[in-house]
């Protein structure tokens, strides 16, 4: 009897911190009540990421600073690459490309870098171009060469059927970039992994729709400002629906798979692919060979 008791107490507990994946959605008495919560649901979802403890940098034992990649074509990644239609009927749910790109437009990200060392900061108008691409059809340009006085003096406006307008979206992204950070803490005395930064691999929109179009680095964000805004947006848990993960907690936990692809060295921290050229085997196998040389480390401190 003690034990069944036991059990429903941990039940409970465990339900309690239970976020549902539509909110309202056994409470609701009609459809349009799914997803609104109630005062009490937004008074207990107004928390926090959970806080980075202190580091000393006297407790920092070993440090190696690691970029991976992390292709968002691999099982494991789905959550950080769907739903791709940003009117997806789930409104708690967006891809993570969805809101980085949201929350700088509306100005809650501001940490946004053109380059991973974070020496440059990049506006949205400086990444306009590669997030719309317009440009005029030939038949537009007919259209002027045939009728050029009046569109010269603005009596006539170009038709939208005479412009090709293509947008960067969700379902365009290749992969993310990260940047990371491997330490052993002598205090804690564990290997730990803390997340610097986070970028969009992308074609250009100009590139959308081609065969093979080249990527660029959208943009590089600081990982540590935005903890807030992805504490706020939910991935797809597909082991418990009812239970949402958070793309802070999902990142935080590397609930995800990325291959390294370049650490920090002495050769002004040359990617693998610069001395392990045109043999991708050769690169999986060194990107294996740093992680397990960081992993040996921790290891290799309780041997004797």
């Amino acid at each position: 009897m003690k034990i069944k008791n036991l059990l429903f107490v941990v039940l409970a507990t465990v339900g309690s911190f239970t976020v549902s994946a539509q909110s309202n959605l056994l409470n609701a008495k009609t459809p349009e009540e799914i997803g609104k919560k109630t005062a009490a649901q937004l008074n207990s979802d107004n928390d926090k990421p959970l806080p980075y403890g202190y580091v000393h940098d006297r407790d920092v034992l070993m440090g190696k600073t690691i970029w991976e990649f992390i292709d968002i074509d691999e099982r494991i990644n789905f959550p950080l690459y769907y739903p791709i239609d940003t009117a997806f009927v789930g409104k708690e749910r967006r891809s993570l490309f969805d809101v980085l790109v949201k929350n700088i437009k509306n100005g809650k990200i501001t940490e946004v870098y053109a380059d991973d060392y974070f020496n440059t900061k990049k506006t949205l108008s400086d990444m306009s171009s590669s997030f719309r691409y317009t440009d005029t059809i030939q038949a537009g340009f007919d259209e002027i060469n045939n009728f050029y006085d009046d569109y010269k003096s603005g009596r006539k406006v170009l038709d939208k059927q005479f412009i090709n307008q293509q947008d960067l979206t969700a379902q365009d992204i290749s992969g993310y970039k990260i940047k990371g950070y491997w330490y052993f803490d002598k205090r804690q005395g564990e290997l730990k992994y803390r997340l610097l930064a986070i970028c969009p691999v992308t074609p250009e929109a100009r590139d959308i729709g081609k065969d093979n179009p080249d990527v660029i680095d959208l943009f590089w964000v600081y990982f540590p400002a935005i903890r807030d805004v992805l504490h706020e947006a939910k991935a797809f848990n597909d082991k418990n629906s009812a239970m949402p993960i958070t793309f802070d907690h999902l990142l935080n936990s590397r609930r995800f798979n990325g291959s390294i692809y370049k650490e920090e060295n002495v050769y002004g921290d040359r990617e693998i692919q610069q001395y392990m050229k045109e043999n991708s085997q050769n690169q999986l196998l060194e990107s294996e060979r740093i992680k397990e040389k960081i992993r040996s480390f921790e290891s290799d401190m309780w041997n004797y």
